[in-house]
């Protein structure tokens, strides 16, 4: 797998899925994972709320939880599409900056461990636990709430890469962890047609209503009840 080659394909597919990777950070801020999810995270929730207007709440919390996600499986997703293998996206390995203006980038250190494609869900989800563990003991989001933001994250990054790039391997990984005996399992309802694409309905909701004027997300509990 040359890295290198991978992420630049993956840069073609959207900003979402651009990570810098080298020897050196794309830029001054950048710092590991680790620290984002200990003595950063307050901070940053309370970025994510003045920015949605909802202050440092459950809501900035929830919000700032999914858009890592969903970074995170951009980046792990899109690998295993195109290169076949995913980098090792433990906290330490991925470091993270959020500029003042634009969402959260991400850069990979080289030289960067690989693993197997099947090992998608569990270094994604790895690197989430810990950041998981510290939104519920510090904002009280549920996990219910913050698997079923795993979850839509995961079926949004793949539902862009199906635009733009053949994934039978995205399919079948993203299909196996919201199977039952996944995972991801419970979070919702995964439905995926050839010719017809992708669908989710997710069975909790991120919270997202509650940001001003921020309506129900097109995946969203809410919307069958």
């Amino acid at each position: 797998m040359d890295l290198d080659e991978v992420l630049g394909g993956l840069a073609a597919v959207g900003p979402f899925f651009t990570v810098p990777y080298g020897a050196r950070p794309p830029g001054p801020g950048f710092r590991p994972l680790t620290e984002l999810y200990g003595e950063a995270l307050g901070p940053y929730v309370a970025e994510v709320g003045r920015r949605i207007g909802t202050g440092p709440d459950r809501v900035a919390a929830s919000t700032a939880q999914f858009g890592i996600v969903s970074r995170l499986w951009s980046l792990g997703l899109g690998c295993a599409a195109l290169g076949g293998r995913v980098p090792d996206l433990a906290p330490e390995r991925v470091w993270w900056h959020l500029p003042d203006g634009g969402s959260l980038r991400l850069w990979l250190p080289a030289p960067a461990a690989v693993l197997p494609a099947e090992a998608l869900g569990e270094t994604v989800l790895g690197n989430l636990a810990v950041l998981d563990a510290a939104l519920r003991r510090a904002y009280g989001v549920s996990s219910q709430v913050l698997r079923g933001n795993a979850a839509s994250g995961l079926v949004g990054s793949l539902r862009v890469l199906l635009d733009r790039v053949a994934g039978d391997t995205a399919v079948e990984l993203a299909a196996a962890l919201l199977a039952d005996g996944g995972a991801l399992a419970g979070t919702g309802e995964f439905v995926h047609e050839e010719g017809l694409g992708v669908a989710f309905v997710r069975r909790s909701c991120c919270l997202y209503y509650k940001v001003p004027g921020g309506g129900l997300c097109g995946d969203c509990v809410l919307r069958t009840r």
